[in-house]
């Protein structure tokens, strides 16, 4: 049997955050954007700054923004934090201008998970 390496993918951390249990739950956003279907990658591109701030913020375990596999127009929108503190810390004011104006219609939710474990 060969030994396990380390893993230098920068993503490891999270992905052992994602095993980890949470006695005092998560916070995760979910939810989708919709956005001309022309301009979505126009529009993912606009938010790389903004998922690697995300990342790179206390109390985040997750953040991804993607491009839907079936409807063109169609973002997936995906956070997972350790509280409603470190979310609310890294908010701020929300999308630029630009970013609103592009944003057709959205259905994003905020869901207090109470408790959480490994699959």
């Amino acid at each position: 049997m060969r030994p396990i390496r380390a893993n230098k993918n920068p993503s490891t951390k999270r992905q052992a955050d994602a095993c980890r249990s949470y006695d005092d739950g998560v916070i995760i956003i979910s939810g989708w954007i919709s956005v001309d279907p022309d301009s979505r990658d126009d529009y993912l591109q606009s938010c790389v700054s903004v998922v690697e701030q995300a990342r790179a913020s206390s109390g985040c375990l997750d953040f991804a923004l993607s491009a839907d596999l079936v409807e063109a127009g169609r973002i997936n929108v995906y956070e997972r934090w350790e509280s409603g503190e470190s979310l609310d810390a890294f908010r701020g004011s929300g999308p630029s201008d630009d970013q609103a104006a592009m944003v057709r219609a959205a259905e994003v939710a905020r869901y207090e998970i109470s408790g959480v474990g490994p699959a």
